[in-house]
C-alpha cells in the first residue's frame, strides 16, 4: 500500500532481486535508486534464484554476508532477502520503498506466479511497504539494459506520486527496444499466453536421460490490453497486482448456491 505520495529524496529504499547479488540488472537498479535517494540499502540472494516464486527457506539457517555499507548477500530466496532485510538488517527505520529487479527477462502474464522478482515485491507488500518490480525483456542473451536504466527513474517517480490501494504491488516491464524507440507506459492487466512452457528431453555426454524445463514457446497473448500485448507493441507495461487471489464472483455464487 502507498497511502500518500513519496518524497523520494527523503526515502529509504531497499533494493533486491532474484538474479543474485552480482547481477547486472541489480547494479543498474542500485544506480537508479541512488539517483532518487541517498539512503539506499541492497539485500539480494547470494546466487541466482529465478523461478523461486514466493518461497521461504524453512529447513536450514540462513547465512548473511556483508559486502559493504548497507549491502548484503543472503544464501536464500528473494522472499528471504526482503524478510531478513526489513526485520533484521535494515536498522534504524524500515524502508519506505522496495525496488525489485531489474530482472533479466520478462515478468509478464503467467511469469508472475513463478517469479522471484515479483515475490520480493510481494513480501514487501505483505510487510506493509510499497514495492515495485521491474524487468527488462530480452532477445536470447541480448539484454537492452540501457532501456530500463533510461526509463526506470521516470516510471518510479510517476508511480510513487499517487496513493495505491491496500495489498497492491506494481509490476513494470520494459520492452526489448532501444530506449528512444520505447512507447509511453500503458496501464494494463496481467495477460495469458497462447502457448505453454516447454519440457525438453535431453541427454548428458554419457547418454543419461533428463528433462529440462524451458520457456514459453511464444509471448503471443490471448487478450488485448494486457502486459504481453503492451510490450509486444513496444510500450512499457505497468500492471498493479493484488495479493488477494480470491475470485469474489465465484465466492458470491458459492455462498448463494452451497446447501
Amino acid at each position: 500500500m502507498l497511502k500518500q505520495p513519496l518524497d523520494l529524496a527523503r526515502c529509504r529504499i531497499l533494493v533486491s532481486n532474484d538474479d543474485g547479488i552480482n547481477a547486472p540488472g541489480l547494479k543498474i537498479l542500485v544506480k537508479v535508486a541512488r539517483a532518487l535517494s541517498r539512503d539506499v540499502w541492497v539485500v539480494a540472494p547470494e546466487a541466482e534464484q529465478s523461478g523461486a516464486a514466493h518461497s521461504l527457506t524453512l529447513r536450514r539457517p540462513l547465512q548473511v554476508r556483508r559486502i559493504g555499507p548497507r549491502r548484503f548477500a543472503v544464501d536464500g530466496t528473494p522472499t528471504d532477502c526482503v524478510l531478513v532485510a526489513i526485520n533484521h538488517l535494515v536498522t534504524g527505520r524500515k524502508p519506505d520503498l522496495v525496488l525489485s529487479g531489474i530482472n533479466r527477462g520478462a515478468n509478464l502474464g503467467e511469469d508472475v506466479t513463478y517469479s522471484g522478482t515479483i515475490a520480493a515485491a510481494m513480501e514487501a507488500t505483505l510487510l506493509g511497504i510499497p514495492a515495485i518490480a521491474l524487468s527488462q525483456l530480452r532477445n536470447g542473451q541480448n539484454v537492452r539494459w540501457q532501456t530500463a536504466e533510461h526509463h526506470a527513474p521516470k516510471v518510479i517517480r510517476r508511480l510513487t506520486s499517487f496513493a495505491w490501494g491496500p495489498d497492491v504491488l506494481m509490476n513494470v516491464n520494459f520492452p526489448n527496444l532501444p530506449a528512444q524507440q520505447v512507447k509511453a507506459a500503458r496501464m494494463v492487466k496481467q495477460g495469458r499466453r497462447s502457448s505453454s512452457i516447454e519440457v525438453l528431453p535431453i541427454s548428458d555426454p554419457v547418454g543419461r536421460k533428463y528433462l529440462w524445463v524451458g520457456d514459453f514457446t511464444t509471448d503471443e497473448t490471448v487478450q488485448i490490453d494486457t502486459d504481453l500485448a503492451a510490450t509486444g507493441d513496444g510500450a512499457i507495461a505497468v500492471t498493479p497486482l493484488h495479493l488477494d487471489l480470491t475470485d469474489h464472483r465465484t465466492l458470491r455464487r458459492l455462498k448463494g448456491e452451497w446447501r
